[in-house]
C-alpha cells in the first residue's frame, strides 16, 4: 500500500512538474501608444495565465503597413475609417459576440456605427472628437465663439498655436471652417482648404506637433492647440487654466475599436481580451488613466459624476447633437492627396 501511494505521489508530482513547464499562451496586441493602463495587462495575464505581447503604433497607416507585410496580431485597435478599409480588404474576421457578454455594458448609441453595422467586426474601445484646447487666462472665449476654427488665422494669436500633425485632421479643420464636408472629393473644395491652411501657416505660424502636445499644453507653452478631446480632458485635469472648445461649424467624431485580424492565432483568447476590456471595473481604471472617453456606461457615469476624476471636464463628454459633426470615410486616394498637400503646407 505504501509503495502504491509513493508511486502515485511520484506520478502526481511529475504531472504537476510537466504542466508548470508548459509554455503559456501568448496574446499579441497592437495598439496606439500611451493608450492603456498597463496594470490591466498584468491583470489579464494573471486571470488567464497567459502572456501578453503589447506593441504600439502612432498612426493607422503605420499599423496598416505592418499587418499588410504579413505580421500577425490577435488584437488591433484602428480608427473607424481604417476599420472600414480593413473590412473591405478582408483583413478581419467576424467576431463571435456570444463570447463578448460585456458588450451589453456599452452605450447603445455607440454601437452599429456606419463603418461596421451590427458590430460584425469591431467593438468600441475609446471615442471622442477634435477641438481646440485653450488657456482661459490668455484666450478670449468671445474670439472662439465668434470665429470658430478661423481663430487659427487671427493675428492676435500668432506664434501661440499648436496643431496636431495629421493631414486628415488639419484638412478637416479647414473644410469645416469653409462649410465643406470632411469627406469631400471636390477638387475646388480641397484646393480652397489647402489655401486656407497655407494662410494659417503664414499668418499665425503654428507649430505642428505630435503627442508631446499634451505635456506642452499642461505647462502652458502655447495658448491654443488643435487636438483630440481625450488629450484635452487629460490636460484640463492637470491644469485648471485650460479648457476645450469645439466650433459650431462641425468637427470629426471618431471611434477606435478592438478587432481581430483574419490571421490571428489566439482567437478565443482575443475574444476574452475584448470582453475583459469592456468589464465595468477594467474600463473605469483604463479611462481614468488614459483620459479618453469610455464607451462603457458605468465607467463614463462614474468619472463624470460627483467626485469623479473628470467631473465637470468639458472635454471628456463629446457632443452628439451637432448634425455638422462627421465620421471620416475610408478613401485611400483622398488620403494621398491630402497628405501631399499637407506636406506642402508645412514646407512653406
Amino acid at each position: 500500500m505504501k509503495k502504491l501511494l509513493l508511486t502515485l505521489l511520484v506520478v502526481l508530482f511529475a504531472l504537476v512538474g510537466c504542466s508548470s513547464n508548459e509554455p503559456k499562451k501568448v496574446l499579441k496586441v497592437y495598439n496606439w501608444g500611451a493608450y492603456i493602463d498597463e496594470t490591466v495587462i498584468s491583470e489579464f495575464e494573471d486571470m488567464y495565465n497567459v502572456r501578453v505581447i503589447y506593441d504600439n503604433y502612432d498612426s493607422n497607416e503605420l499599423m496598416y503597413t505592418k499587418i499588410q507585410s504579413g505580421e500577425y496580431y490577435d488584437i488591433l485597435v484602428p480608427t473607424d475609417h481604417m476599420v472600414e478599409r480593413l473590412i473591405a480588404e478582408d483583413f478581419l474576421q467576424p467576431l463571435d459576440l456570444s463570447l463578448i457578454p460585456n458588450l451589453s455594458n456599452v452605450y447603445p448609441d455607440l454601437l452599429n456605427r456606419p463603418f461596421d453595422p451590427n458590430n460584425t467586426y469591431s467593438v468600441p474601445y475609446f471615442w471622442g472628437n477634435i477641438g481646440i484646447i485653450y488657456n482661459t487666462q490668455t484666450v478670449d472665449v468671445a474670439d472662439l465663439e465668434a470665429e470658430g476654427w478661423n481663430i487659427l488665422k487671427n493675428p492676435k494669436y500668432a506664434d501661440r498655436i499648436y496643431i496636431y500633425d495629421s493631414a486628415r485632421d488639419a484638412f478637416m479643420v479647414a473644410q469645416k471652417a469653409l462649410g465643406y464636408s470632411v469627406n469631400t472629393t471636390d477638387e475646388a473644395e480641397i484646393e480652397a482648404a489647402f489655401e486656407w491652411l497655407k494662410e494659417v501657416n503664414s499668418t499665425t505660424r503654428p507649430i505642428y506637433i505630435d503627442e508631446t502636445i499634451i505635456d506642452n499644453m499642461i505647462t502652458e507653452q502655447k495658448d491654443l492647440a488643435v487636438d483630440f478631446s481625450g488629450d484635452a480632458a487629460y490636460v484640463i485635469s492637470q491644469n485648471p487654466n485650460m479648457s476645450f472648445f469645439v466650433p459650431a461649424e462641425g468637427t470629426n467624431v471618431w471611434m477606435d475599436s478592438m478587432i481581430i485580424p483574419a490571421n490571428a492565432k489566439e482567437v478565443d483568447l482575443a475574444h476574452k481580451w475584448i470582453n475583459f476590456m469592456l468589464d465595468n471595473e477594467v474600463a473605469l481604471k483604463n479611462t481614468i488613466y488614459v483620459g479618453y472617453t469610455s464607451p462603457v456606461k458605468s465607467a463614463f457615469e462614474t468619472v463624470t459624476g460627483a467626485g469623479g476624476d473628470y467631473e465637470g471636464n468639458v472635454a471628456y463628454a463629446p457632443r452628439m447633437d451637432n448634425p455638422l459633426d462627421e465620421v471620416y470615410k475610408y478613401d485611400d486616394a483622398l488620403k494621398e492627396v491630402l497628405t501631399d498637400k499637407w506636406t506642402r503646407v508645412k514646407a512653406q
